[in-house]
């Protein structure tokens, strides 16, 4: 038998760690494919050409919900995906474009100007107003999670004002914070259904 193919794949939806569980835990039940590593937009498996092939591979990951990315701007663009979702979702890191620019360029070893314009013209938005999608995102968990006032809500994802924060989650959602908590399940959205 001849040795096993490692294989890295760049895949879309793949933005919470859920899916990083998921992936981890439905190889776990699949003995002819390991799990090399896992992380946003990114899975590396090893698998025996005898047993398996790529399109299994890739039909096992479509299954769960994630698709193999090939082309060279997409792949780009959920690469700035994964990496804002680092930044704003899963980290506790504050707003500040500059900020936010110099992660994300630094994170993919990019001009921010030009993975601007990848993804621009990949998704039809900005990274920006993408960036500013997650912060509602993480201002809705929080909210959830009633464990702090709007106020500190505020100062935690680096708003001026607790009226700005108010003022841009009623322009994302559609709804002010006070209609929100009132009925959170209609007003949820999935990262991976962001832009």
């Amino acid at each position: 038998m001849s040795g096993k193919v490692h294989k890295s794949f760049v895949l879309s939806n793949l933005l919470s760690n859920s899916g990083l569980k998921l992936i981890e835990l439905y190889f776990d039940a699949q003995p002819e494919i390991e799990v090399i590593s896992v992380r946003l937009g990114h899975v590396r498996l090893s698998y025996h050409p005898e047993k398996t092939n790529q399109a299994s591979v890739e039909k096992h990951l479509r299954d769960l919900g994630f698709y193999v990315v090939t082309d060279p701007d997409v792949t780009v663009t959920e690469q700035i995906k994964a990496a804002a979702v680092e930044l704003i979702v899963l980290g506790n890191n504050t707003n500040s474009l500059v900020r936010n620019s110099d992660y994300i360029s630094d994170k993919l070893q990019m001009p921010y100007s030009r993975l601007s314009k990848i993804f621009s013209t990949v998704t039809g938005s900005t990274i920006e107003k993408y960036l500013i999608q997650l912060k509602i995102e993480k201002v809705k968990d929080l909210l959830l999670r009633d464990e702090f006032t709007l106020s500190e809500i505020a100062y935690q994802l680096d708003y001026s004002s607790v009226q700005y924060l108010s003022s841009q989650f009623k322009s994302v959602v559609g709804v002010t914070v006070v209609e929100y908590r009132k009925n959170p399940d209609l007003y949820r959205v999935a990262l991976e259904q962001l832009v």
